[in-house]
């Protein structure tokens, strides 16, 4: 089992040899993560170092093992049941509608977006960018093929919420894989983006950020909540997961709450 100390001297390593900072990730999560990469790897403490210290291949390993990649498509059905009722209405008379979705994964809930906004008659005029620290996710991402056997969840998840058609609408059904139809990518950019160091990059009507946040400890879930509130236009949706929240008082102040229960709120002045 890995030392409180010993997590520290990981975090120095990544911090000073690869300019990646875990400073503001939950001790608790990151020592679960090195524990089960040392477990996996048969390595004890020292290895892990060394072969993070002297192998660049082995911490692209490491950071696809430390970030959390779990997610599917519509995820919390009432969520989405909610964005579809609360913001796509509000966003109907804009001309053109930036979406963020931070920490995107391999990609599921960014083309839930899609999909939501083609039915809503707003996909045309919107555009969705995805972002992680991962490039291994965003490589699935970007090709949006996914295993058939979990569209049968995932379809579960849309009638949920009470999609308007058959999620087999939105995908091409390739013997035991699904690939999303072309048609949802036209609009879509994934990327490289940091959480922690990265600043803004544009201007968003929407931002999502759901279940990422419970991973940083409360000063970083600070910095990343404001590093949203500048990135969101005026009167822009934050959407955050089910057991996150703007805990700190000066910024809350800064956001209304549009649907508490589902965390969805709304920049103001």
């Amino acid at each position: 089992m890995i030392t409180d100390e010993q997590v520290e001297e990981i975090i120095f390593v990544t911090k000073n040899i690869y300019d990646f900072d875990f400073d503001g990730y939950s001790r608790a999560s990151l020592k679960r993560r090195l524990n089960r990469i040392m477990l996996l790897k048969r390595l004890d403490f020292f290895d892990l170092k060394s072969t993070l210290t002297n192998n660049e291949d082995f911490f692209h390993y490491f950071i696809n093992e430390i970030t959390v990649n779990v997610t599917e498509m519509f995820r919390d059905p009432k969520f989405f049941k909610s964005l579809k009722e609360n913001v796509l209405p509000y966003l109907s008379s804009f001309p053109h509608i930036k979406v963020w979705n931070a920490g995107c994964s391999t990609g599921e809930e960014l083309y839930s977006f899609a999909i939501l906004f083609e039915e809503q008659g707003l996909y045309n005029r919107s555009f969705f960018y995805g972002t992680d620290v991962n490039h291994k996710v965003l490589e699935t991402a970007k090709e949006g093929i996914y295993d058939l056997q979990k569209m049968k969840h995932y379809s579960e998840n849309y009638l949920a919420l009470g999609g308007g058609k058959s999620l087999a609408n939105h995908y091409v059904a390739q013997y035991d894989a699904a690939s999303i139809s072309r048609h949802l990518k036209k609009n879509v950019l994934f990327s490289m983006h940091n959480l922690v160091s990265d600043g803004p990059f544009n201007e968003f009507q929407v931002i999502s950020c759901r279940n990422v946040l419970i991973y940083f400890n409360p000063e970083l879930q600070k910095n990343v909540i404001n590093l949203f509130y500048e990135s969101l236009a005026n009167f822009g949706f934050l959407c955050l997961g089910g057991k996150e929240t703007i805990r700190d008082p000066l910024l809350a102040k800064k956001f209304k709450a549009v649907d508490k229960k589902n965390n969805i709120y709304q920049k103001i002045n």
